[in-house]
């Protein structure tokens, strides 16, 4: 199965919210021909709608993929009108955070190729990461089409267990958030030293964005870079003695917040 494939029998949408759309953009940009699309939205976008694609129409008998990218609330609601496409050809590839494969087997079937997905929100810009992971149903060429198809919005990597999706949820799921929280918080320290909020805020956001860029890019790990820009008895080591104490720095600080969200996730696919 490849894109070829996916354009002759199609590609189901279900849910075109920030995420489908950033997904559904990549691929019709890669060259997807938008009669090959058919997306199911309640309340489509007025973009949605200029696309082309088959919005809210009878799908085809035995489409290609069947991506599933509605909140999980919503899940109970939108799956069963799938179930006749289970057991079957048809890819089911889910992007929604907590439902654990297992509850898609439940309603689709145990013979249905179904692999889950995590993208986080940095897709909106291309600059996302997918960790996925499927059942024994999925064949490689299954698992190369998910990442081809995901890679629209970033970075894909493969998991070896499900289990390790809670952690992924984590540390880049949840990520962002965190990565936010950094931002307001630098530049709240920066106006209390004396600056500007608008000037503090914009080099919080200019220093976060450039370094995250500098440790994706550089053939030095984080660690060495930490150690490039830090002279001994600097400003730099100043504060790094301030965040990087064990007790209550960012080392513990982070793996009680990570622990919060992993623990959080097990609860949430329970």
């Amino acid at each position: 199965m490849d894109m070829n494939d996916v354009a002759r029998r199609g590609l189901v949408l279900l849910g075109c919210g920030k995420m489908g759309s950033a997904m559904l953009a990549g691929w019709l940009g890669q060259g997807l021909p938008p009669a090959s699309v058919w997306v199911l939205d309640p309340k489509p976008s007025d973009w949605l709608q200029g696309q082309g694609v088959h919005l809210n129409e009878t799908l085809p008998e035995a489409p290609a993929i069947v991506l599933v990218a509605v909140k999980p609330q919503m899940m109970g609601e939108a799956l069963p009108q799938f179930a006749a496409l289970g057991n079957g050809a048809t890819l089911f590839l889910s992007v929604a955070a907590g439902t654990p494969i297992r509850a898609y087997e439940q309603v689709l079937g145990g013979a249905t190729p179904i692999i889950r997905a995590m993208p986080n929100t940095p897709a909106a810009v291309n600059r996302g990461i997918t960790a996925l992971i499927g059942n024994s149903r999925v064949g490689e060429d299954q698992m190369a089409l998910a990442e081809a198809l995901l890679s629209a919005v970033g970075q894909t990597v493969r998991l070896e267990d499900e289990g390790q999706m809670d952690a992924v949820t984590a540390v880049s799921g949840s990520g962002p958030a965190y990565v936010f929280h950094l931002i307001e918080t630098l530049a709240a320290a920066g106006e209390a030293e004396g600056l500007p909020a608008d000037l503090a805020m914009k080099l919080a956001k200019a220093t976060v964005g450039g370094a995250g860029q500098l440790a994706e890019t550089a053939a030095e790990d984080p660690a060495q870079l930490r150690v490039n820009v830090t002279s001994p008895g600097g400003t730099t080591a100043a504060a790094l003695n301030v965040l990087m104490d064990e007790e209550t720095g960012f080392p513990a600080l982070l793996r009680r917040a990570v622990k919060a969200a992993a623990e959080r996730s097990r609860e949430l696919g329970a």
